[in-house]
């Protein structure tokens, strides 16, 4: 069998107790990005500033509810912050340990494209089984080398829009409010992108701006002005939000 299961992402499942409780509504006002799209979308839960906490992708449950695939280290984590938000909402909010996330490298078999970049590949979730095998190595491997930062380890405390959520498609700027909007949506009026996450050769890498570092492949996470950046060097999807404007 074909490794796919990514072993270092779990599903958190969020439930309507009751048919007036709608799941979507909730997390629209938390989330970055619009859910009102077709699903899965990647999205963030953001400080009041702007800062990243947690990355996810947001999926459909089928049963009124939704699917947060997450980072397994921090999904209590999001869980707990997620039910702080809940207030009197009659929502279910627990991590579901029966639903595993898949990934390959290439498109199609039912899969779903990576919302951020069809060059990511696929990813799917199915139910947990004997035989799943972890392809998390691979996975790290090919998304570090389409210059792609994830996870709070590469992303925490760093402002949405520097962790290039635009050109990610991590956010949308008419959905509405959010947590941390106000900073965000001034930050692009003003194409204020001032610094942004980029992989870098591990010998090339500025330690005072490393966010994280992979001796095994070679490579790090840097978050680095503007300005610093090779944009020769740079991903195409990352080349048009180098331009001097920012």
């Amino acid at each position: 069998m074909t490794a796919t299961r990514l072993m270092n992402r779990a599903v958190i499942r969020l439930s309507p107790q009751e048919d007036g409780d709608n799941v979507i509504d909730f997390l629209q006002g938390l989330l970055t990005n619009d859910l009102r799209q077709p699903l899965p979308v990647y999205a963030a839960l953001l400080t009041p500033q702007g800062k990243t906490m947690f990355d996810m992708f947001v999926w459909p449950s089928g049963d009124g509810g939704v699917l947060l695939d997450c980072e397994a280290e921090s999904a209590a984590d999001l869980a707990k912050r997620l039910s702080l938000y809940r207030l009197r909402r009659k929502i279910d909010i627990a991590i579901d340990d029966s639903v595993a996330v898949h990934w390959e490298r290439h498109a199609g078999d039912g899969g779903a494209p990576d919302p951020r970049l069809t060059a990511l590949g696929q990813r799917w979730l199915a139910p947990v089984s004997d035989n799943d095998k972890a392809a998390d190595d691979a996975y790290l491997a090919h998304r570090l080398a389409m210059g792609v930062p994830e996870g709070r380890a590469e992303m925490g405390d760093i402002l949405w829009l520097e962790t290039n959520a635009v050109e990610l498609h991590g956010v949308a700027f008419d959905k509405g409010c959010y947590i941390g909007q106000e900073n965000t949506a001034r930050m692009n009026w003003r194409s204020k992108i001032n610094r942004r996450l980029v992989v870098v050769p591990l010998e090339g890498s500025d330690e005072k701006r490393r966010k994280a570092a992979y001796e095994d492949l070679g490579l790090a996470v840097d978050h680095l002005r503007v300005s610093d950046i090779d944009a020769s060097a740079a991903p195409d999807w990352m080349k048009p939000g180098l331009s001097p404007s920012e």
